[in-house]
């Protein structure tokens, strides 16, 4: 039985969630699964990924082939690159402690980078905040000022057009 890596689509229309599950290749895409190894959320930014490594590892080493999808997945957090250290461990080119260590070392690493996405996404989106609400002001300022000299321009209309009316007024008694 071919056992694959693969999404499993949930979610909403237009709103995708998927489950990264282990399951027979003649199975339908959102059909019967052997294992669900974690979660996967495209619509956050950074997208949001739960995967049980250790899992995948073990499906991994017994022959299953990840999806295109699934293997840039499994790659992000991990799984493809410890497996690729117990291949090492069974060889016998690391001991354990040494692909624990490295594995340690790339996942710190990795957990850097993604918090500082994270922290640049939330300084632009309150760069951006800030900055419409500073156009939004001068568009205010600019509406306040326009309208300003209209009343004082109206008012003098009105105090210039009173003697004009008595004048119409009394042209047309006469």
């Amino acid at each position: 039985m071919p056992v694959k890596i693969r999404l499993q689509r949930h979610g909403k229309k237009g709103k995708p969630y998927y489950w990264i599950v282990a399951a027979d290749a003649r199975a339908k895409r959102d059909g019967k699964y052997l294992e669900k190894l974690g979660a996967y959320n495209p619509n956050t930014n950074p997208a949001t990924i739960e995967l049980n490594v250790d899992g995948a590892v073990q499906w991994l080493q017994n022959g299953a082939q990840p999806t295109d999808t699934a293997r840039a997945i499994l790659s992000y957090k991990g799984a493809l690159l410890k497996n690729h250290l117990a291949g090492g461990v069974a060889k016998g080119a690391l001991t354990e402690e040494q692909a624990e260590e490295k594995f340690n070392a790339w996942s710190e690493e990795k957990a850097g980078k993604v918090k500082e996405k994270e922290a640049g996404l939330s300084d632009a989106q309150a760069k951006a905040k800030a900055d419409a609400l500073k156009a939004e002001k001068a568009v205010n300022e600019a509406r306040i000022a326009a309208a300003t000299p209209v009343e004082e321009v109206a008012e003098e209309a009105e105090t210039t057009d009173a003697p004009a009316d008595d004048a119409k007024a009394s042209n047309e008694e006469e």
